[in-house]
């Protein structure tokens, strides 16, 4: 069957054109697999947000290139209609073809309205089933409901009962797929109609996937207790005694078939948690077990092997999406948890499954990101791809909200299995804290100076080459970013060194009730790693330490209790490595993390290589040209032979997928 991107792509033939500016309104040419054919037929692609920014990009990238003889074809992309094209700068106008895309013209029987809403990655399914369905010219809410049925697989007439809806939820969430919010607010007004449905809290549990988890959580212990007083059967409770956050049902059919296959996996893979439960003894049905906490190294153990069977066969494959790397991310992490938890209780057969695990993810990941890296700093910055779109994420929420403040968490350093330990002891600490998580793409080379000064200035590090090398700039890049967002300067605070000490010092500036947005740097993680001599066991041993201090905690409090919006995130993660050998010549990027070496050009890098043949050279994708970049090999580092350290700066999921947590409390 034809896809939809056949008819974009029939217009970009090799060498067909020097010059191509394309009318994008809908972000069409960004999406992953079009933008990757178009990169293998030897375009390079370019967005058009501002003259300044672009103008740099241009100049400095391409003109000079084509100055020099060489063949290079260029798309600039304009996220506007074809009439808006003439914004373009005249020099280009007067030598490029012009093109136009929209998903109008792709769909034209359906909603544009309803259809725009729709992630690039989901046009496929619906393409496909307007070609076997032929729905002819449809309205808003036809287009709503046939989008639901065959894009989501819900319909919504057949949900009449709660096992019915929670299986479709369940599907949903899992997959971390997000409802549009027409989408979402269509089928929550036909659930309505249902008297079944009248006391859920669909308006939380339905678009919001941490919600839903901490709906069900609740509501696990009185489950359990409705097994053990009635032996499985059917019992009425007064449910305004179990004191519930999410209002609702307080007894849900977890033992249904088709949702205790999902339970089963949301506790393996740590969505849920399992809890201590007094009359488990009186429990004969073994699959709730997995829910439930007896000799905690006993459940770890068997939760890591489920674990275990369960990555191996949910590895991303290499032509996988950016979304199914970020989501994998997260149950590969909560494998590390778990080991590094039991430690000298695995068996020498339970580690080699481990670093047979971390061979093959590491192998894949490599390759994925030598293929599709290129296209992520490309994606559309909402949701944030990589950190360099997070400032433009946290600019709509302060738009969303007129007056409204948002701070910017970046813990640095801390990889995503340093937060799954942070999140548990801030829920500890703080049980009203609800945490919606995703993850981001760290820049590479993945160190300090370039994916954080990126996630500061919310532009790659290609426009910041004079400070590539040093965080020093970092303020003024921040206090820049908004200053283009129409923000003074009284209104920007920009704070680094935190994590130990007194925090009445940034309590005294937060209270200051001109400050709109703060941009906070945490470098505690960043510090322990760089002293670490225990290895990764001792890197998760020391961050929960520090967690169960309470600085965090202390610091996430402040800003809620002043109406910060909280956006939490890294700028690299790390990763346990071993000696490789240590190069005598060229600068090393992270004195600290030797992960990788950055030569000033690609003639003394090769060089270098020669002695390390397996190190990757690492092309100048959105790096200033003399920035340079040889990546040590899977989990090795340029130091001496036998020597370990905890570092960053190369190519690993610990390195590079970062957490992107949006943290609210409850009842807010």
């Amino acid at each position: 069957m034809s896809s939809w991107r056949d008819q974009i792509l029939k217009e970009f033939s090799p060498k067909i054109a020097q010059l191509t500016l394309v009318a994008d309104p809908d972000g069409l040419l960004l999406e992953e697999g079009i933008l990757q054919e178009i990169r293998d037929r030897g375009f390079e692609v370019v967005s058009f947000e501002d003259h300044i920014s672009f103008r740099y990009t241009y100049e400095s990238r391409f003109r000079s290139q084509w100055d020099q003889g060489e063949n290079v074809n260029i798309i600039v992309i304009l996220r506007s209609t074809l009439d808006d094209l003439d914004i373009l700068p005249y020099d280009l106008l007067q030598i490029g073809r012009k093109l136009s895309f929209s998903l109008i013209e792709l769909f034209p029987t359906l909603s544009n309205f309803v259809i725009a809403e729709l992630d690039r990655s989901e046009l496929d399914t619906l393409y496909q089933a307007i070609a076997l369905y032929e729905p002819g010219h449809i309205g808003n809410n036809a287009t709503k409901e046939f989008v639901l049925r065959h894009v989501f697989e819900i319909a919504p007439e057949l949900i009449k009962q709660a096992s019915d809806l929670l299986r479709v939820l369940l599907r949903i969430h899992y997959r971390n797929q997000q409802l549009p919010t027409l989408l979402s607010q269509y089928f929550i007004s036909m659930l309505r109609k249902n008297r079944q449905f009248h006391d859920w809290p669909l308006e939380q549990i339905v678009p919001t996937r941490q919600m839903f988890y901490t709906f069900l959580q609740e509501r696990w212990s009185i489950f359990l207790d409705c097994l053990v007083k009635a032996h499985g059967t059917n019992i009425s409770e007064d449910v305004s005694s179990f004191g519930l956050e999410i209002p609702g049902p307080a007894l849900l059919p977890f033992e249904h078939d088709d949702i205790r296959v999902y339970i089963d996996n949301l506790f393996i893979e740590g969505m849920l948690s399992p809890i201590s439960y007094a009359a488990a003894d009186k429990l004969n049905d073994e699959w709730v077990e997995i829910g439930i906490l007896s000799d905690l190294k006993s459940d770890h153990l068997q939760r890591l092997l489920r674990l275990l069977n369960s990555i191996q066969e949910t590895i991303p494959a290499e032509d996988a999406k950016h979304v199914d790397w970020l989501r994998f991310g997260y149950v590969y992490s909560e494998m590390s948890v778990l080991e590094h938890t039991l430690g000298g209780e695995l068996s020498g057969e339970i580690g080699a499954k481990i670093a047979s695990i971390r061979k093959s993810v590491d192998e894949l990941f490599q390759k994925w990101i030598q293929k599709r890296f290129a296209g992520l700093q490309n994606q559309p910055p909402v949701p944030p791809v990589m950190l360099h779109h997070i400032p433009r994420l946290l600019a709509r929420k302060t738009g969303d909200s007129p007056g409204g403040k948002v701070a910017f968490l970046l813990i640095d350093g801390l990889a995503l299995d340093q937060w799954i330990i942070l999140r548990e002891t801030l829920q500890t600490q703080r049980p009203k804290l609800t945490f919606n998580e995703s993850a981001v793409f760290a820049w590479i080379p993945s160190t300090t100076s370039v994916s954080r000064q990126a996630a500061f200035s919310g532009k790659p590090p290609a426009y910041f080459p004079n400070s590539i090398t040093t965080t020093n700039k970092e303020q003024s890049l921040w206090i820049q970013f908004w200053s283009d967002e129409g923000l003074g300067k009284q209104a920007i605070l920009y704070e680094r060194g935190l994590g130990d000490g007194s925090l009445d010092h940034i309590r005294e500036k937060l209270s200051n009730n001109q400050i709109q947005v703060a941009g906070l740097i945490v470098n505690k993680v960043d510090k322990i790693m760089h002293g670490m001599e225990l290895g990764a066991a001792g890197m998760h041993n020391q961050v929960r330490q520090w967690g169960d201090k309470g600085y965090l905690t202390k610091l996430v409090d402040i800003l809620l209790d002043l109406n910060f919006q909280i956006i939490l995130s890294s700028d690299h993660g790390n990763i346990e490595a071993n000696g490789y050998g240590r190069p005598t010549e060229g600068s090393v990027a992270d004195l600290k993390g030797e992960r990788v070496r950055v030569y000033p050009d690609i003639l003394l890098r090769t060089s270098i290589k020669e002695r390390f043949p397996d190190a990757l050279e690492w092309p100048s994708t959105g790096l200033p040209d003399d920035y340079c970049a040889l990546l040590a090999p899977y989990r090795k580092a340029f130091i001496q032979k036998n020597e370990t350290i905890v570092g960053h700066g190369g190519i690993s999921v610990e390195e590079l997928i970062v957490p992107l947590i949006h943290i609210e409390r409850s009842g807010n």
